[in-house]
């Protein structure tokens, strides 16, 4: 019995955010005083370290429950199955439904009891729950469904990443220009077919790095100290991915016995352009091997960082050919790997 992933879907907002739109926004240090540079120079700045060029947010009648049920629909489509044969719906998110122009976040009922509800599933032993485990959540979620077919648990489960991050970002922090709303969805089942998951891995480093990310105050100090925004130590996190990242992907690799010059496409989550490059030099270079040309498809230009959904949704573009010098071939075998808060640390070697 090999454990597959059958069908995929994703939801991609319409509305587009260009950099340009921040050009008017007051962006203040941590400690409330004024950064002595022109907004246009910030944005510039933050491009050539990121790479984000714009990003998607949702409608505003869209909450993180309704884009994780409309890419339900498309991967339950591309599977061709009934959805009252599902066994467990596993929704990676963060914050929950956070109504537009509001910061609370709305998590009863679960979102996956939510979208089980909007996908009008009748059946009681289909099993619905929520999974917070930082941008690594989709992955995660993959690995536990894998652990639940492998035990018996389940034949078939449908695992989704959504979230509306612009919703809980602090608009005076330089930051809220890395994050973005969208969600990605996948059937994974029990298959007699050749290939599926390999190998996976995951850790949680949480000694000195649990509150890399975190709920903090706004910059502005003005605004309500009650109020809380995310918040990251983005150098410490970056630092700490170029480490550990590459070192869990190689493990994962290993212990597939999958030689890296066999490896097709690598799914980095979409945090940092210049971090994922950075990772993949580092785990290429345990190989002592070269790069292959278009080996990391790359979504965050256009589309942003929106966590947990990054993985499934660049997954499901290639597996579409909806992006450029990027395609899958039956057999092919491709990494998926994540990092974020916890901090957690994921990967899983499938063979498509």
């Amino acid at each position: 019995m090999n454990i597959k992933i059958t069908g995929t879907g994703s939801y991609i907002p319409d509305t587009i955010e260009k950099n340009e739109n921040f050009h008017n926004h007051e962006f203040l240090n941590t400690d409330g005083s004024s950064i002595n540079s022109p907004n246009e120079v910030i944005v510039e700045k933050f491009k050539a370290i990121t790479g984000i060029a714009e990003r998607r947010y949702a409608k505003h009648h869209h909450d993180s429950s309704d884009l994780g049920f409309f890419a339900a629909e498309k991967a339950i489509e591309d599977a061709k199955i009934d959805p009252e044969t599902i066994d467990y719906i596993i929704v990676a998110h963060n914050f929950g439904d956070v109504k537009h122009n509001t910061i609370q976040s709305d998590m009863l009922p679960s979102l996956a009891s939510r979208i089980k509800h909007s996908l009008r599933i009748k059946n009681p032993k289909c099993i619905a729950y929520d999974l917070l485990f930082g941008c690594p959540g989709w992955v995660e979620g993959v690995i536990q469904a894998k652990a639940f077919i492998k035990s018996g648990m389940a034949k078939r489960c449908l695992v989704i990443g959504t979230e509306t991050l612009s919703r809980v970002v602090d608009k005076h922090d330089r930051d809220a220009m890395i994050f973005s709303d969208g969600a990605g969805a996948t059937i994974v089942e029990a298959s007699d077919e050749e290939g599926g998951i390999l190998s996976h891995e995951t850790a949680s480093f949480t000694y000195d790095e649990a509150y890399f990310l975190f709920f903090g105050n706004s910059n502005n100090q003005d605004l309500c100290r009650d109020t809380r925004y995310i918040k990251m130590e983005g150098r410490k996190i970056y630092e700490f991915a170029l480490v550990n990242v590459p070192k869990a992907m190689k493990t994962c690799l290993d212990n597939s016995g999958v030689d890296i010059k066999d490896v097709k496409k690598i799914f980095i989550h979409q945090a940092n352009e210049k971090m994922d490059e950075a990772i993949l030099k580092r785990f290429y270079r345990l190989y002592k091997t070269k790069i292959p040309e278009h080996i990391m498809p790359m979504s965050i230009q256009t589309l942003g960082n929106s966590s947990v959904a990054t993985v499934p949704t660049l997954f499901d573009l290639v597996k579409n050919n909806k992006m450029k010098n990027h395609s899958l071939s039956k057999g092919d075998v491709v990494i998926f790997a994540s990092v974020g808060a916890g901090m957690h640390i994921n990967a899983i070697v499938y063979k498509y």
